[in-house]
């Protein structure tokens, strides 16, 4: 059976192919091939420069030359890597003769052959790539992604930020807010954990079998190799690889950046769960309709239904991203002494972890952009539910020293219907200053939303 949308055994290359196709050339076994030539060419050319007699710099055209295998890598360059690996059954390896094949008619490569990867351990090409990978899948596009949900729930916390929303504390009636306000808090917390997504620093190694320069130093002893490294990780590419070095390690990177990393977008991702449910509920309130879309069906037997599918499919992929993410986190700071494989298995599903968060973002995006404010449903429940006044009229009660206020309004109105004349009634009643008594009459469940929409429209 040959591969494809309908015979992926991931949806994510599958169903949802099209969605992920911006991370599909960061995050997949070709882009990891990518960054495995762009790391053994920088290394490579940076040698060249480093003084040493038997490694001469290299002319501009081979260096122009050599860049270009990075620049212009392909899939054919990716599939030609694999047919080798099909030999040396070695992943990096076969990089390493991709990289020398490609020297003949050069002279001057021809002589530095033996240069391709010299002093490396696997993992120092790994690590590095990884940590590109995900350099770039970040700020080209996970980011980028969550912006634009942010911006979206920005837009809506502006527009509607006076609209005012009874709340639902435990699932009842509660003291008003504004659409507005609620989706700004939600702005708010994710911009943090955006934050803390965009803060993490990318780390790279590259120091040899077991972190101690041994082999570098087998060969020039009086050189510092660990300054040469940490130029060729923290150079600007691409003279170097633009990432932060990290000085110390066993033959693998610790990981624990990428723990910081996945854990960071976790949190993110538990954020929009928040957001998902609630959005459900409020459609389900009716606070929320959808727009409707030609030829779409809700349900097989249900012909009036429009579901909020959207949030679904968002609640369902954050889940997914989150059970591995955690995974990655806790899984990959681990490694027995110096080394064991565990993590490069583990590694290959970065691009599923993320992939996940993305198309939940995109499902997001997709139902918020469905969205339309049922004004009638949020007044009348607003006018249904006079109770929730209980609270500003105990609180200015208590501020005149009238005794009893809160018993005495939770004799009225705890689990009773309470209406507009029944609470004016009480209100008349009361031993508090008439400018105190006239605010109150002028209180609406519409009206008590505090700094509510200033709040939102701030944010």
């Amino acid at each position: 059976m040959s591969l494809s949308a309908l015979t992926a055994l991931s949806p994510l290359d599958g169903r949802y192919a099209a969605k992920l196709a911006p991370l599909r050339p960061l995050l997949s076994e070709y882009g990891y091939m990518h960054r495995r030539v762009q790391v053994e060419v920088t290394w490579f050319i940076a040698l060249s420069y480093a003084g040493f007699a038997e490694f001469p710099p290299l002319p501009e055209a081979d260096r122009a030359f050599l860049r270009g295998l990075v620049e212009q890598f392909g899939e054919a360059d990716a599939q030609a890597i694999k047919d080798i690996e099909k030999t040396t059954n070695h992943d990096v390896k076969a990089v390493e003769y991709w990289i020398k094949s490609k020297f003949d008619g050069r002279a001057a490569l021809q002589r530095a052959t033996e240069f391709v990867h010299f002093a490396c351990t696997s993992e120092d090409i790994n690590n590095t790539s990884h940590a590109l990978q995900l350099r770039d899948a970040r700020a080209q596009v996970l980011l980028p992604v969550l912006g634009g949900v942010v911006d979206k729930l920005r837009a809506m916390a502006q527009q509607f930020a006076g609209v005012a929303m009874l709340s639902r504390t435990h699932g009842q009636t509660a003291s008003p807010t504004t659409v507005g306000k609620e989706l700004a808090n939600v702005v708010a917390r994710l911009e943090r954990a955006r934050g803390a997504i965009a803060g993490v620093q990318i780390l790279a190694k590259m120091n040899g079998a077991v972190g101690n320069y041994n082999a570098h130093l087998a060969a020039w002893p009086d050189f510092d190799w660990e300054a040469f490294a940490r130029h060729v990780v923290e150079s600007a590419e691409p003279e170097g690889l633009g990432l932060t070095f990290q000085p110390y390690s066993i033959q693998i990177e610790p990981h624990d950046y990428m723990a910081e990393l996945f854990d960071a977008v976790a949190r993110a991702n538990t954020i929009l769960i928040d957001l998902s449910r609630d959005i459900w509920g409020y459609v389900s309130l009716g606070y929320f309709k959808q727009k409707l879309k030609a030829g779409e069906i809700g349900s097989s037997t249900m012909p009036h239904k429009v579901n909020p599918i959207d949030f679904e499919n968002a609640e369902g992929n954050l889940g997914l991203a989150n059970a591995l993410l955690r995974h990655l986190a806790e899984k990959l700071p681990i490694s027995r002494w110096q080394r064991d494989l565990t993590d490069s298995t583990v590694l290959r599903n970065i691009g599923v972890a993320l992939g996940y968060s993305v198309l939940a973002c995109s499902s997001l995006m997709t139902g918020l952009n469905k969205l339309e404010l049922n004004q009638a449903q949020l007044d009348a429940d607003l006018d249904a539910s006079w109770e929730v006044l209980a609270e500003p009229i105990q609180t200015v009660m208590r501020r005149h020293g009238v005794p009893g206020a809160y018993e005495k309004l939770k004799e009225v109105t705890r689990g009773q219907a309470v209406t507009r004349e029944a609470l004016h009634a009480l209100i008349q009643s009361l031993e508090i200053p008439e400018a105190d008594r006239q605010r109150l009459l002028a209180l609406t469940p519409a009206s008590y939303i505090g700094r509510a929409a200033e709040l939102a429209r701030r944010v």
